[in-house]
């Protein structure tokens, strides 16, 4: 009797989802341009915008609270580990020290990769590129120093700080724009000022873009070079 009653409750839980979903394909426009949205974009990015670089328009004005999203997941995810992996106490426990050529190539390049992901997310309205893959490049070159030396450690506090300071600047720069325009996220630069109208395609352009991909940049360097730092150390008995 349980079973038949299983059974049952099965079938009609499949029969309402079904009823659903065919609902919701009833309403599909099967056949029609599946393009239209992306041919608006496309037309009207540079008005709109000010961008050259048609996905972080997208990504970072018309979905910007999407984008918004995927950096708290991000953040989730960096505490996440942190959780997992704290301990009483942990210290990097490496002895042996880097070569000459490791340490001395280390020291040379670091301030040269922090500026590339720096230019990368900054140039992200012109250029390929954006806040993420800049600061995944910023926290490779920390994670070059602790190739290189057994005692180097992140200034922790600083970057807490800093992580912080950038999380809280995304949302004030939407909650701007909820004040100025009506809605999350407007970008009141470029609607209110027309900043870089005439100078399309140039580094003072595009409007709150750039100013949201460093704010990314910064806060994706910070939190991914804390994943290496906690991933680098190991508990140590006292």
């Amino acid at each position: 009797m349980v079973s038949i009653l299983k059974r049952s409750l099965a079938i009609i839980t499949l029969l309402i989802v079904g009823y659903w979903l065919a609902q919701g394909l009833a309403g599909v426009p099967f056949g029609e341009d599946k393009m239209l949205v992306g041919h608006y974009y496309l037309q009207h990015v540079k008005e709109q915008t000010g961008a050259v670089n048609a996905v972080t328009a997208i990504v970072v004005n018309y979905r910007g609270f999407d984008t918004l999203g995927e950096v708290t997941v991000l953040f989730i995810a960096s505490t996440g580990v942190a959780a997992l992996l704290w301990r009483k106490k942990r210290e990097r426990t490496a002895k042996v020290e880097g070569s000459v050529v490791l340490t001395t190539g280390a020291e040379l390049l670091f301030p040269f990769i922090v500026m590339f992901g720096a230019y990368i997310f900054i140039h992200g309205h012109l250029t390929p590129g954006g806040g993420f893959p800049g600061g995944a490049t910023i926290a490779t070159a920390f994670l070059l120093l602790y190739m290189a030396f057994t005692i180097y450690e992140i200034p922790h506090k600083a970057f807490e700080k800093v992580e912080g300071l950038a999380g809280m600047s995304y949302v004030l720069v939407g909650l701007i724009g909820l004040a100025i325009g009506g809605y999350f996220l407007f970008d009141w630069i470029w609607q209110t000022w027309h900043w870089g109208t005439d100078n399309i395609g140039r580094l003072f352009s595009g409007g709150f873009i750039p100013i949201i991909y460093t704010i990314i940049g910064i806060k994706v360097g910070t939190e991914l070079s804390g994943i290496v730092d906690n991933m680098l150390k190991e508990e140590v008995r006292e």
